[in-house]
């Protein structure tokens, strides 16, 4: 997908398989990590052979590859991080995003790679903006703490040459710009190191420390509540205000989450921006791409810190589990339009005469009945159910490959 000019959609990859799904539904830009100096190691990330694919993939689709290496190191994390660094140069990475001054050093004298500081900087100022410009950053990754009054502000105090970018879409963590302790003092596991527990989202109960056994009454009932669970962010709507603050790239969060959540959010989010440059995004087309959002894997939304503090309307404090309406059954692998019909690779199970929907890439989805169902070698079969299997089922509508097909569960 060639980059749309003066701003950029900028989508996770966990994954070779999400990234190319990214891609194919209209990121401009992907961020992902190496197995090194990344923030997320519940994510696959990258081998350097797979980095190199990595490049050569997005760059042959006009797209750019953003390498997260944001961890907050101490001194025995920071063992071959020259080597990385001009691996990356070499292999033709267009940025590094990062969150630590050491880091950043490392990057300026020894690359000419493009730098962008992280949201994990804390980014709250036109002038913290001009001193990391001063230092060489590109762009800077806004703190997910800012109005949109401050965006604003930054934009028009900020250096005119120094690019800015935000957070669009996503969970929220509650510590401030992602600086948690929680994780590491519950588990041992570090969430600045990449390992975080999301321990903010456990079911907690609060008590007078004389009263053993009385529990302060935050919850509905005596199963607790969840005291610092955010809901998760989501700002389409708002995409025109966004452009209009001085946003260059507007960033989904979701390296762990499947590639079924990366396409249906990205084409959502590829909608909005292109509506909105056309001066188009009214409200029926934000209704129908907030119900397409709602199709995903998803807590209740929230607008963050872009109207002010969100208050008690920002948490959710009554579960931490994902609203999920909708299974992803499979993605196009091959099209027979001669035959009316594609080849599905199965990821869930489906049967004849379920009511399922493709997402295309392109126009507009396309709900009908599968028909019939046959395996490669052309056995009729009365339901798909062995995931990463093919199956042939008829279509007559124009689709491509890499677009998805979803069921709603019973």
């Amino acid at each position: 997908m060639a980059n749309h000019g003066k701003f950029e959609l900028l989508a996770p990859a966990g994954d070779m398989e999400k990234l190319k799904s990214a891609l194919h539904f209209g990121a401009d830009a992907v961020y992902l990590g190496g197995e090194s100096f990344g923030l997320r190691k519940a994510s696959k990330n990258f081998s350097r052979e797979e980095l190199e694919e990595a490049v050569r993939y997005a760059h042959a689709k006009g797209a750019k590859i953003h390498v997260t290496t944001n961890i907050l190191p101490h001194d025995n994390d920071l063992d071959g991080l020259k080597d990385y660094a001009l691996f990356l140069e070499s292999i033709g990475v267009d940025a590094v995003i990062v969150s630590d001054p050491g880091i950043f050093m490392a990057f300026k004298n020894n690359t000419d790679v493009e730098i962008h500081v992280s949201t994990q900087a804390s980014i709250t100022s036109s002038d913290t903006v001009n001193f990391w410009a001063d230092l060489g950053a590109k762009r800077l990754v806004l703190a997910r703490e800012l109005s949109l009054e401050e965006i604003r502000r930054i934009r028009e105090n900020a250096y005119e040459d120094v690019d800015l970018e935000c957070f669009v879409h996503g969970a929220m963590c509650i510590s401030y710009s992602g600086r948690c302790l929680l994780s590491n003092y519950m588990t041992g596991r570090d969430a600045n190191q990449g390992d975080c527990a999301q321990a903010c989202r456990w079911k907690y109960h609060l008590m007078e420390e004389k009263r053993e056994g009385e529990f302060y009454p935050i919850g509905e009932d005596g199963g607790g509540t969840f005291i610092l669970n955010s809901k998760d962010l989501c700002l389409l709507p708002y995409m025109s205000d966004l452009m209009d603050a001085g946003i260059r790239s507007f960033k989904i969060e979701g390296r762990v989450k499947t590639a079924f959540y990366v396409a249906c959010v990205v084409r959502a989010y590829r909608q909005a921006i292109d509506a909105a440059l056309e001066g188009k995004l009214d409200r029926d087309l934000v209704d129908d791409l907030m119900k397409e959002l709602a199709k995903t894997s998803h807590r209740d939304f929230t607008s963050g810190f872009l109207f002010g503090n969100p208050g008690l309307g920002g948490q959710n404090y009554d579960t931490t589990s994902y609203i999920q309406d909708y299974d992803f059954i499979g993605v196009v692998r091959e099209i027979d339009r001669a035959g009316g019909r594609v080849l599905i690779q199965c990821r869930n199970k489906f049967s004849r005469g379920d009511e399922v929907e493709m997402v295309r890439a392109k126009g507009h989805n396309l709900s009908f009945k599968i028909s019939d169902i046959e395996d490669r070698e052309g056995s009729r079969q009365e339901e798909a159910k062995v995931p990463m299997e093919d199956y042939w089922i008829p279509l007559e509508e124009t689709c491509q490959v890499g677009d998805m097909v979803r069921k709603r569960k019973n």
